[in-house]
C-alpha cells in the first residue's frame, strides 16, 4: 500500500508540475494576466460635436457602430456636444449613468474638457481624435489618436489635377486658369496640413495649378460654406474642395456644374455630374485597437497614427463618370509610392516658402525659397511655443512627432482669402 501511495503521490506531483507548465505557456493577454476567459467588460462612451448630418461626425458614428458591433462591445453616444464645459459633463454623464469605461471625443475643441474628466477618473481610459496634448499631459488615462490623412489628402489631389489636365486638354480652361478653390473651417494646422497636401497632389501632376482658400470660422455651416463655395467659384476657381463638415460646397458645385472633391465620404448620390472622390479617415481600426487594449488590460499609446496600411486613410469608390480617364490606375500607382516611402507628400523640393516678419517665421529658407528647417509647435503650451525641429534630409515630417497635425507652413501657390480662426 504504501508503495502504491508513493505511484500515486509522484503522478499527483507530476500532473502539478506539468499544469504549471502549461500555465506558465500561456499567451500573455496584458500587463494585468488576464486569460482569455476573464477579459475585462467594456463600454465605450463616444461624444461627438454634431449629429449624422454632419459628414465629419457622421463617419466616426458608423466606424463606432462597425466596431463596436463587430466585437460585441456595448456603447453610449451623445450628439451635438459643443466645445466647451459641456463635453466634460457629457463624459461625466456617459460615466456615471451609462456605465462607460472609456470615453471617445471627437473634435479638436474638447480635448481641455476631456483632460478634466480624466484627471478626475483615473479608472476610465479616455482617448480624443486630432487632439495634441496627451504626450505631454501626464495623464496615463488619457490618449490622442488621429491618421496620416494628408496622404489622403495628396491622393484626392492627384485625381484633381488630372480632371484639370482634361480640361486644359480638352480647352474648357488654359494651363494660367487652373486654379482650384477650397473650402476650409479654420486656420488651424489641422486645416493647412490638409489643403497644402491636396494641392501638392495636384501640383504633382498639373505643374501650373493655383488655389485659393476661404475660412468659414465653423465646422459646420452649410450656408456659409455654400456661400465660400460660390465665391470661390466666381473667383475663377474651376475645381472645388473642402475641409468643413457639411453638403454646403459639394451641393453648390452640382448646380454650378463645377468638379467637386468631397471630404469624409462619397457625395455622389447628391451630386452625381461633380463629385470625383472623397478622402476619409476610417476610424474603425483605431476603435477596435482601444477596445482590444481594454479588454486585454494593456495600455493605449499615448499617441497613436494610423495610416493606408492600417486601413486608416482612405479614398471612396472614383466616380469615373466625372473623373478624368486613368484615375483610378493613377491613384493605385502614387498609393504604392506612399506606402514604400519612395513619395514623400511634404517633400521639400516639391514647395517653395516665402518668409515675411509675420509669416512663417518659424521657417529658414534657403536661396531659392526652399525650406530647409521648421521648428514646429508639438509639445503644445499656451503660447504655441515652437519648439521641434521637423524638417529632416529634405521632408517636413508630420505626425512623426506627434499624431494630431502640425504642418502650419504657408506654401507659395496656395493664397488666403481671408483668415478665420
Amino acid at each position: 500500500m504504501k508503495k502504491v501511495s508513493k505511484i500515486l503521490a509522484l503522478i499527483l506531483a507530476l500532473s502539478m508540475v506539468f499544469a504549471f507548465a502549461a500555465c506558465k505557456n500561456e499567451p500573455a493577454t496584458g500587463e494585468n494576466d488576464t486569460t482569455a476567459g476573464e477579459l475585462a467588460d467594456v463600454k465605450v462612451g463616444f461624444i461627438f460635436l454634431h449629429d449624422e448630418n454632419s459628414t465629419y461626425d457622421k463617419n466616426f458614428m458608423d466606424a463606432a457602430k462597425k466596431a463596436c458591433e463587430e466585437m460585441g462591445i456595448e456603447y453610449a453616444q451623445k450628439t451635438q456636444i459643443p466645445e466647451s464645459n459641456d463635453c466634460y459633463d457629457a463624459a461625466v454623464e456617459l460615466i456615471e449613468v451609462d456605465g462607460c469605461n472609456v470615453i471617445f471625443a471627437d473634435s479638436f475643441g474638447h480635448e481641455s474638457f476631456l483632460m478634466k474628466a480624466a484627471a478626475e477618473y483615473e479608472d476610465v481610459q479616455f482617448c480624443h481624435a486630432t487632439g495634441t496634448q496627451a504626450h505631454t499631459s501626464e495623464l496615463k488615462n488619457f490618449h490622442n489618436a488621429f491618421a496620416s490623412i494628408y496622404e489622403g489628402r495628396f491622393l484626392a489631389g492627384v485625381a484633381a489635377g488630372m480632371k484639370l489636365n482634361e480640361m486644359i486638354e480638352a480647352g474648357e480652361i488654359t494651363e494660367e486658369e487652373a486654379k482650384m478653390g477650397y473650402v476650409g473651417a479654420f486656420t488651424f494646422a489641422e486645416v493647412i496640413s490638409g489643403y497644402t497636401s491636396f494641392y501638392l497632389g495636384a501640383k504633382s501632376v498639373c505643374p501650373s495649378v493655383t488655389m485659393d482658400v476661404k475660412f468659414t470660422g465653423s465646422w459646420y455651416d452649410e450656408q456659409k460654406e455654400k456661400e465660400a463655395a460660390d465665391a470661390l467659384i466666381t473667383g475663377g476657381c474651376v475645381l472645388i474642395s473642402q475641409h468643413a463638415d457639411s453638403m454646403g460646397a459639394p451641393t453648390a458645385c452640382e448646380t454650378a456644374g463645377v468638379p467637386n472633391v468631397s471630404y469624409n465620404g462619397s457625395t455622389i448620390n447628391a451630386c452625381p455630374n461633380t463629385f470625383i472622390v472623397s478622402s476619409r479617415i476610417n476610424w474603425a481600426p483605431y476603435f477596435e485597437y482601444m477596445i482590444q487594449c481594454v479588454m486585454d488590460g494593456k495600455a493605449i499609446d499615448t499617441d497613436w497614427t494610423g495610416t493606408l496600411e492600417t486601413g486608416s486613410v482612405m479614398l471612396t469608390d472614383v466616380n469615373e463618370a466625372v473623373a478624368a480617364e486613368g484615375t483610378v490606375a493613377k491613384l493605385e500607382e502614387v498609393k504604392a509610392a506612399l506606402n514604400d516611402g519612395s513619395l514623400q507628400v511634404f517633400d521639400t523640393a516639391n514647395f517653395t516658402v516665402t518668409v515675411t516678419d509675420t509669416l512663417n517665421v518659424n521657417a529658414t529658407v534657403d536661396g531659392n525659397g526652399v525650406l530647409t528647417g521648421y521648428m514646429a509647435d508639438v509639445d503644445t503650451d499656451e503660447a504655441f511655443t515652437a519648439d521641434t525641429e521637423v524638417v529632416e534630409g529634405g521632408v517636413f515630417y508630420e505626425s512623426k512627432f506627434r499624431s494630431g497635425p502640425y504642418f502650419d507652413v504657408r506654401i507659395d501657390g496656395i493664397t488666403l482669402l481671408d483668415e478665420a480662426y
